[in-house]
């Protein structure tokens, strides 16, 4: 009896080991598989992987934020500057490096073809730059002030208030500064049978109707290079081939001119392609006429009519045109008698460019005389420019000017009345190598 009970002693000291091992055995087990996310099957890694793995993949996430974001500000500064609506940010802001968009390049034909290729003309060229990219960016004014202009004119406007909005615009887009830039011309906006020289002085009440043919020409210059550039408006279609007819006629002048090219040769090709034109009006067929008595013009610096004269009509000048001329090729096309005479009250002035010397007696006369060389030099003006900047009661001292030769007046200039007169113009370049129609834009 004694030794069976010895052995149920051992069987039970026995279970009670085994229970102990598996309890121990199922507690290493359940360690784990926590270690391992929950998967008995997994091996756990070392601890000191774990501690690494995170902290490099914050360090990569960071370094590419950092380059996206320094990305997203190179993209940032790569936007190109965009001109507001309407137009107020001056053109040099688009052009950082000075340099200016060349206008159409048309090549020289036959006997200058050789202009073309020269290495001598080239390094010509290549002096002449700066004052490539004076006139160049005053021709951007005029192309974006005049893009402008076509989008708002419309009938009912008052002309004094459109001729205001464009000249004001010319003075932001240009960065007005005294002589060194800024508008190189009153704004002319002559309507129907008046062909050039007209805008409204001061109080004048004139508005734009349906029915009417405005030529708006006006003018920008850099350091005196000037740009003369000019187009018609009308709202009525019946007016379209009398714009047509000139426009067309612009670009035979603009064709025939370059270096040698005779002025009468020119003349006569424009005015070929001129009355080639009809026009219907009102149910009355008019033949297109070239106004025999206006004329382009070659430009100088500070100098809109610089000596020489393009004629629209055959038998002119055997005068040839030369290197490095600058030439406002402009045709009139007209339904009347194609000849203009002065008439109406003056607006436009301008000092004689080679005037010496002229003594005056009246006190209001020298006051404004030297007002008027401040302001605008040999460059034209008209009396609301005087009232702008501040002059009053200068109508006799301004005549004074004109009786003693010192200022010419320049009358508006009137075919008959009833016609219509449309006018295009471009300023031209005579490079050495090529000839640069400066003023070229998209739309005309």
């Amino acid at each position: 009896m004694a030794d069976s009970a010895e052995l149920c002693n051992r069987d039970e000291d026995l279970n009670k080991a085994t229970s102990v091992e598996s309890d121990v055995a199922l507690l290493k087990e359940l360690k784990v598989t926590d270690n391992n996310g929950g998967d008995p099957g997994a091996q756990s890694s070392p601890p000191e992987d774990d501690e690494d793995g995170p902290a490099e993949d914050g360090a990569t996430v960071s370094a590419a934020a950092k380059k996206k974001k320094k990305k997203s500000k190179a993209k940032k500064k790569k936007d190109p500057l965009q001109q507001t609506d309407p137009p107020s940010i001056p053109v040099d802001e688009f052009f950082p490096s000075g340099d200016f968009p060349e206008g159409e390049i048309q090549q020289y034909m036959d006997d200058n073809l050789w202009r073309t290729t020269s290495e001598e003309k080239r390094e010509l060229e290549r002096l002449q730059k700066p004052m490539y990219n004076s006139v160049r960016r005053a021709a951007e004014v005029h192309r974006q002030v005049r893009k402008y202009m076509r989008s708002i004119v419309k009938p009912g406007m008052l002309m004094i208030e459109l001729c205001e909005t464009l000249e004001n615009m010319v003075r932001k887009l240009i960065k007005e500064n005294g002589l060194q830039a800024g508008i190189a011309f009153p704004t002319g906006c002559s309507l129907n049978w008046v062909a050039a020289h007209w805008t409204p002085n001061s109080g004048d009440k004139t508005v734009l109707q349906y029915d009417d043919v405005m030529k708006l020409d006006f003018g920008t210059h850099i350091d005196g290079r000037i740009v003369d550039c000019a187009f018609t408006v009308t709202f009525n279609p019946m007016f379209d081939p009398l714009l047509q007819a000139t426009k067309d006629a612009t670009n035979t002048g603009i064709k025939e001119a370059g270096i040698d090219a005779r002025l009468c040769d020119v003349g006569a090709a424009i005015q070929e392609v001129m009355e080639s034109y009809e026009v219907e009006i009102n149910g009355k067929v008019f033949q297109v006429k070239s106004v025999r008595n206006l004329n382009g013009h070659s430009i100088g610096p500070y100098q809109i009519h610089a000596g020489k004269s393009v004629p629209i009509v055959k038998g002119g000048e055997q005068t040839k045109m030369e290197e490095g001329e600058f030439y406002a090729i402009e045709t009139f096309g007209s339904t009347g008698k194609g000849f203009v005479r002065e008439d109406l009250e003056c607006s436009h002035y301008m000092k004689n460019f080679d005037v010496g010397h002229v003594p005056l007696r009246v006190a209001k006369a020298k006051q404004l005389l030297g007002t008027i060389n401040n302001n605008f030099g040999t460059l034209a003006f008209c009396r609301r420019y005087l009232d702008r900047i501040g002059e009053t009661k200068y109508l006799m001292a301004l005549k004074n000017l004109c009786d003693v030769g010192i200022i010419q007046p320049y009358p508006p200039l009137c075919d008959v009345r009833g016609s219509y007169v449309s006018q295009f113009e471009h300023t031209i370049l005579l490079r050495p190598t090529c000839k640069e129609v400066i003023s070229r834009g998209d739309d005309y």
